[in-house]
């Protein structure tokens, strides 16, 4: 494998349940004009969703490889169905490389080229080499590592392709239950899609009214969007090849111009921060993990 000579931009996949239609545009937008890289297709969540977007991955596959686009299909974080895995084998007979996000995928996968997503803990070197031996060809680490650990990481088995979330809310869990149900007065088995109706993750709060984290789901995301800028260019030159771009519900092509302008020397960090801010007022940055402390750390923007 020949490794990039400068830093790649991904977008991850989408967390959220948005209608298929926005989903099916968004992603024809993308393909269009956002300068990423590699755009990762699937749901990851809740396999009770994939059925609406079902009718558009084969279109929105092809009009993102005709822009010229890497398309990865991501795996459910956790695999518990007979009808999930055998959605997971359709994955791995279309060509494209999958990304794992459960290690039932990894056994499927095994011996194919594949992608090992952020929902497998890859902690240290032993890990990596396992799922190398395995056909693993790049590895999306767990939001958790901080910046010594990554650095690590990314001087070990030279070979293989690494890759770091560098925006948007993290993925911290994945439950068997379902907590946007639950909030909603519903049982996961009549949820009625309550994760539809909060398009960014329904915000948590804690008893003083601090907000905590974003709950998708049976998903548990961090309550702030991470921003690793400078952090960035420091993992670019210790060997991290790739940076995602966690979607979020507003202009992800303005975002990903901002990210690609930053990576290439283009523009400055306090640039791109107060940009980021006025796509979406809303944001909250957040770079604790990074830094060794709690992951919410630097919670509001960051002076």
């Amino acid at each position: 494998m020949t490794l990039p000579l400068t830093p790649q931009l991904t977008l991850g996949p989408l967390f959220y349940h948005w209608p298929a239609a926005k989903m099916r545009d968004f992603y024809f937008r993308i393909a269009d004009e956002a300068p990423v890289s590699c755009v990762y297709l699937g749901e990851v969540v809740c396999s009770k969703r994939e059925p609406f977007f079902a009718p558009h991955v084969q279109e929105v596959c092809e009009r993102l490889e005709k822009a010229g686009k890497q398309v990865v299909l991501s795996s459910l974080a956790m695999m518990t169905l007979p009808r999930e895995l055998e959605a997971l084998k359709d994955k791995a007979a279309s060509g494209l490389w999958v990304e794992a996000n459960d290690v039932a995928a990894v056994q499927l996968l095994k011996d194919k080229p594949f992608i090992v997503g952020p929902f497998i803990n890859v902690m240290n070197e032993g890990a990596m080499d396992a799922l190398t031996a395995q056909g693993a060809v790049r590895i999306v680490f767990a939001s958790e590592l901080n910046g010594k650990a990554l650095a690590v990481l990314a001087a070990h088995a030279p070979q293989i392709e690494k890759e770091v979330q560098i925006f948007g809310r993290q993925p911290l869990a994945v439950s068997m239950r379902c907590y946007h149900a639950r909030a909603n007065g519903r049982d996961k088995d009549h949820c009625r899609r309550a994760c539809a109706e909060d398009p960014d993750g329904l915000e948590v709060q804690s008893l003083i009214g601090q907000p905590l984290y974003a709950v998708n789901g049976t998903q548990t995301l961090s309550f702030g969007s991470v921003l690793l800028l400078e952090e960035a260019q420091a993992m670019a030159a210790q060997g991290i090849t790739h940076f995602r771009l966690a979607p979020q519900d507003m202009d992800m092509v303005a975002t990903a111009r901002l990210f690609r302008d930053f990576l290439d020397g283009q523009t400055e960090a306090a640039f791109v921060q107060e940009s980021l801010h006025a796509l979406n007022p809303s944001l909250s940055f957040i770079n604790g993990f990074y830094a060794g402390r709690e992951g919410m750390a630097g919670l509001g923007n960051r002076e």
